[in-house]
């Protein structure tokens, strides 16, 4: 079984290749605003480089966020279009839990937000339960708290059977929205 799992929502893109208990192809690509020039390349390497076709996948797993606006629609457009042109299943997995998942243990991920505000959870990654719900907090809420390890969006190594078995089915690939956990810019502007 061949699955992809993909994450554009932090300052690194994420693209692995699975097949069944072995990671294929695995790629942690440090962007400056760039992952939409390098998702699908990436994409075509994994595939190209193990001599399968997109039609050979038989899950797509996408990161939907939270995190960068721009950031996490890469991903979740990547994976709709491979899922409803290709018709694979598609699942899901909070960017959060993804960064989380190399650490076992209380773990907490967090994603620079700006303004001094951050994306972020902590979560036991050994019985899968929130300590603290994810959430948008100020930059230090998240310390008031005890936790054994730290990622952030620039610093997180991923384990993608933790990722392949906490996945989310989504029954509806096309109507799939990115978990962005805060009103974008432009929205925040209309209000004032």
């Amino acid at each position: 079984m061949y699955s992809l799992i993909l994450d554009s929502s932090t300052k690194i893109l994420y693209v692995c290749l699975v097949k069944d208990n072995e990671v294929l192809f695995e790629k942690y690509l440090e962007g400056n605003k760039d992952h939409a020039k390098n998702i699908v390349y990436y994409v075509n390497m994994a595939l190209e480089e193990n001599h399968i076709e997109a039609s050979n996948l038989d899950e797509v797993v996408c990161g939907f966020g939270p995190g960068s606006y721009t950031g996490v629609r890469m991903a979740v457009t990547v994976c709709k279009m491979l899922s409803v042109f290709m018709k694979k299943p598609l699942y899901t997995i909070s960017s959060l839990k993804l960064m989380a998942s190399g650490k076992k243990g209380v773990v907490k991920a967090i994603i620079d937000a700006r303004r001094g505000n951050v994306f972020g959870t902590i979560i036991d990654t050994e019985n899968d339960t929130y300590i603290v719900p994810e959430g948008h907090y100020e930059g230090d809420v998240l310390d008031n708290n005890s936790y054994q390890y730290i990622v952030t969006d620039s610093d997180f190594k991923v384990d993608p059977f933790y990722v392949l078995s906490h996945k989310t089915k989504v029954d509806e690939p096309h109507l799939l929205i990115p978990n962005y956990l805060r009103e974008t810019e432009a929205e925040r502007n209309l209000h004032d």
